[in-house]
């Protein structure tokens, strides 16, 4: 399959802005691939239209599994295995911020939980208890406004970050612009 000029840029950035996030980059590009095409594909073909080595495809193909990113689908007279992701942009941002929550703030709230319980937090500066205990209610205000925005419907949340940025502009005085 070859790439019209638009999806090609597209999925090199989608590569690029994985690799800011943390992402590499093949995975990212074949994510934006499956997302883009909207249809399910043979490994082969990921690797044929990104030009990529087949191996690589396959651990990036594990790893965009694992994010709940990309599932296998079967099709009739075919024996291969094709992959898909989803083409609804708001269920991908919930995965990935249910994933990131899973495997970056969870394990960083247990630590932070595990230092304020400790009992040499007593040896630490009174600065330094209190920067931590900072740091977790921060963390735990963001995960539980975080849980919330994702328990919404799409529709509500758009109203919601609406809102969100009306009330913003007006406390700081500033017009709507545009």
């Amino acid at each position: 399959m070859e790439l019209t000029p638009v999806a090609q840029r597209f999925v090199l950035h989608w590569g690029e802005m994985g690799s800011r996030w943390g992402v590499n980059r093949t995975v990212a590009q074949i994510h934006a691939l499956l997302y883009l095409t909207g249809q399910p594909l043979t490994a082969e073909d990921i690797a044929d239209t990104l030009g990529v080595a087949r191996s690589n495809v396959s651990t990036s193909l594990k790893e965009l599994q694992s994010w709940r990113l990309a599932r296998i689908t079967h099709q009739m007279g075919d024996r291969r295995d094709h992959f898909e992701t989803s083409t609804d942009i708001w269920e991908l941002f919930k995965l990935i911020v249910e994933g990131r929550k899973q495997r970056e703030i969870d394990p960083t709230l247990t630590v932070l939980r595990d230092c304020l319980t400790n009992p040499e937090i007593e040896d630490e500066s009174a600065g330094t208890q209190k920067r931590i205990r900072q740091t977790l209610e921060f963390m735990e205000t963001l995960t539980t406004w975080s849980d919330e925005m994702l328990r919404m419907k799409p529709e509500t949340l758009m109203k919601t970050l609406g809102m969100g940025a009306k009330i913003s502009r007006t406390m700081r005085g500033k017009p709507k612009q545009g």
